[in-house]
């Protein structure tokens, strides 16, 4: 399931809060813990937060496709269309 520009907009809103970094600091491919500093807790809060935001189960097994923007997306995505 592709997300809508605005459900990707929310989603890179909450990962900059999360990880305390601008919106422009952040593309779709960079990467969350290399290029910005997240460690193994910012991940599970940011997984925590999606959770909440849209209502869905996102398994922590995920984490490892969740290393940047375009992983993220997938993941909720994924989650998204299971709960239709």
């Amino acid at each position: 399931m592709s997300l809508s520009t605005d459900t990707e907009a929310r989603i890179k809103d909450l990962i900059c809060d999360i990880l305390e970094i601008e919106k422009d600091e952040v593309t779709r491919e960079s990467l969350f813990a290399e290029d910005h500093d997240a460690d193994s807790l910012r991940a599970i809060e940011i997984l925590a937060a999606l959770e909440k935001m849209f209502s869905v189960t996102i398994d922590q097994e995920e984490l490892p496709r969740m290393v940047n923007l375009e992983g993220v997306y997938t993941v909720v995505g994924e989650a998204l269309s299971v709960k239709q």
